[in-house]
């Protein structure tokens, strides 16, 4: 062990000049102060709000609740938010997985401009997005003749709710994965590439089991925010009930016509899956911590 870490203990803490334990030490009703903002912003924006959704929807009994979500329209919207997070979390692990190794592990022109390209549905409102695709896809759009002569339909339909929920959920996988991948270097890799091992190999032995839990992690973002996303599926959807609604329209759709049961109803489901996804990613996020630990470790 280095001696200067081991005088890095209690003695030499006690020795440190008093202007540095001030700007390090704060008193205790400093800390309940604190801590107790944070409990009372927690209490006032997460909990309550999350305990009136599950109370209005269970208001009136399980019956009413069954029957709001049983609905044949509410029944759809779910099936719909299903199919297109079904669709998009795999094409954005693909692209994610593929985009965060290029990244890590190559240098090739272009390099920032694709990082740039992975943050962009940051910096554009999901609104923008989905007007961009009706006016590419759209009756009036680049492709609606074609697509008119060809029997096809994005706008409107599933393709169109696929491609917005696409963009909205880009950023997760790839920028979870890229830090990871950019602290455990290349040295692996080289090891398994001298000792014979082809790229496929490397990628599925070495490179994937090394990010497996931030994998895992970013997935389970992405597909929330698949499943509530609003604003882009909004614009491209086109409202029709029964058919291209996901659930947070329908929500949207019940509530502004005053069936605050059905619409809580359904609005509990959305919860039910946030708060599953704050468990699973809090175990998630414990071991990509380790992970990153061990990676950050072996470059030292």
């Amino acid at each position: 062990m280095n001696t200067a870490t081991v005088a890095q203990g209690p003695a030499a803490a006690a020795v440190r000049p008093r202007s540095l334990r001030a700007a390090t030490t704060e008193a205790p009703w400093v800390r309940r102060t604190v801590i107790g903002l944070g409990l009372a912003f927690m209490t006032l924006f997460l909990f309550i709000p999350l305990v009136t959704v599950f109370y209005e929807a269970l208001k009136k009994g399980w019956d009413v609740y069954l029957a709001a979500i049983v609905e044949p329209d509410a029944l759809s919207a779910i099936k719909l938010t299903l199919i297109a997070a079904a669709i998009s979390v795999p094409l954005n692990l693909a692209f994610g997985l593929a985009a965060a190794w290029s990244i890590a592990k190559f240098e090739f022109r272009g390099k920032n401009v694709l990082l740039t390209l992975i943050d962009l549905p940051f910096s554009v409102s999901p609104v923008i997005a989905g007007l961009i695709y009706v006016l590419v896809f759209g009756l009036q759009g680049w492709f609606g003749a074609w697509l008119i002569e060809n029997d096809m339909k994005v706008i409107f339909a599933l393709p169109g709710i696929v491609l917005a929920t696409v963009f909205v959920t880009v950023p997760f996988i790839a920028r979870e994965l890229i830090p990871l991948m950019q602290a455990q270097g290349i040295e692996q890799e080289e090891a398994a590439r001298v000792l014979g091992a082809g790229g496929w190999q490397i990628f599925w032995r070495v490179t994937l089991p090394n990010v497996k839990w931030a994998l895992l992690y970013g997935v389970i973002l992405c597909n929330a925010r698949a499943m509530g996303e609003f604003g882009a599926v909004s614009v491209v959807s086109g409202h029709i009930r029964g058919q291209t609604n996901t659930m947070p329209l329908h929500i949207e759709i019940v509530y502004n016509e005053y069936q605050f049961a059905a619409a809580f109803a359904v609005a509990s489901l959305l919860a039910l899956l946030a708060l599953v996804t704050l468990v699973l990613k809090y175990i998630v996020e414990q071991r990509v911590k380790g992970q990153k630990r061990e990676a950050h470790d072996r470059a030292e």
